[in-house]
């Protein structure tokens, strides 16, 4: 079992998301995860730094720790040449300790360069499209592809690192889990759904499995719920929101009955580890093997200090409960 830390980087300006970076090694974090976005979900996050300058970043100002993006979507916004080309430098500037976390993408990002936002069954196979591109640049030498959707001219990744990126693709359905069995070296998930996994090994993966864990960290109880309701409500609008929203003007709307109690339902809320760990074990007990957690509460100092403290340990040291 390895445990990772989810860094907001929609939150955060990037120099402190790349300090949190730092601060999670030196607590014994397995990983980092972040999200590749333009937009940030809600207006009162307020941020949304470029994630590979970030990268970059945290690959030189630190020794040991993974680094993983979740997710980047190589189909609109970037082109999957540029992300081969990227992982590949990142995987090199890290000395080999970075995760490509894939997946088909939010309309919040990806209608920005204006090329529309395809229906979710097109999405997937784009998505598969520019999992071969990445695959055929990472072969070396000048390659060429002829897609239904996208297309690679005469095109050579010149640095390649001396052990590929593992690439771990999001799944929100059989569909997609069957994508990453497929295409990828592992699978990444939202959700403590057994079937995703399920799906997932009996396609023939066998990589590592993430999924994000969904907590909110403060001395007190209800500081962690009013942090959470005032920037994270947004994830309980449901993927099928979340994919096709636009702006965070949308999820603030989408969003805008979320109560306090909706909260404390989705999040382990609050100082007490032990209901932090029992919200991990469904995860645990669905299948996964790399645990993220993802802190909405006020304090991402005092939550890290927790997770030194003892959290991580105790992460790590679970199994399945049946």
């Amino acid at each position: 079992m390895q445990v990772g830390l989810k860094l907001a980087t929609e939150a955060f300006p990037p120099n402190e998301v790349v300090r949190q970076t730092v601060r999670a090694e030196e607590a014994g974090f397995d990983f980092v995860e972040l999200s590749d976005h333009f937009h940030p979900w809600l207006d009162a996050q307020g941020h949304s730094g470029f994630t590979w300058s970030m990268l970059g970043a945290m690959a030189a100002r630190t020794e040991r720790i993974g680094l993983v993006t979740g997710v980047t979507c190589p189909i609109i916004r970037y082109h999957p040449a540029v992300i081969a080309q990227a992982a590949a430098t990142v995987q090199i500037l890290s000395e080999n300790r970075f995760t490509l976390g894939i997946g088909a993408g939010e309309r919040l990002n990806e209608h920005v360069v204006g090329q529309g936002w395809p229906a979710v069954r097109t999405r997937h196979k784009m998505l598969t499209e520019a999992l071969e591109i990445i695959r055929l640049l990472w072969q070396g030498g000048y390659q060429s592809y002829d897609g239904q959707y996208l297309q690679l001219e005469d095109a050579r990744v010149f640095d390649l690192p001396d052990r590929l990126p593992v690439i771990a693709v999001a799944s929100g359905g059989h569909n997609a889990s069957a994508l990453a069995a497929e295409h990828g070296d592992g699978l990444f998930a939202t959700e403590p759904r057994a079937d995703l996994v399920e799906a997932y090994t009996g396609a023939g993966g066998s990589g590592p499995r993430y999924a994000e864990v969904p907590v909110a960290w403060a001395a007190d109880e209800e500081s962690a719920v009013q942090e959470a309701l005032e920037k994270s409500r947004w994830a309980l609008t449901g993927w099928k929101v979340m994919s096709e929203l636009p702006n965070p003007v949308n999820f603030d709307a989408a969003s805008a009955t979320v109560k306090p109690d909706d909260i404390r339902q989705q999040f382990s809320c609050g100082p007490d580890l032990d209901a932090h760990v029992q919200q991990v074990q469904p995860y645990v007990d669905a299948g996964f093997d790399h645990i993220v957690l993802q802190n909405a509460g006020p304090d991402p100092d005092g939550f890290i200090d927790a997770c030194a403290g003892g959290l991580i340990e105790r992460v790590r040291a679970l199994t399945p409960s049946s």
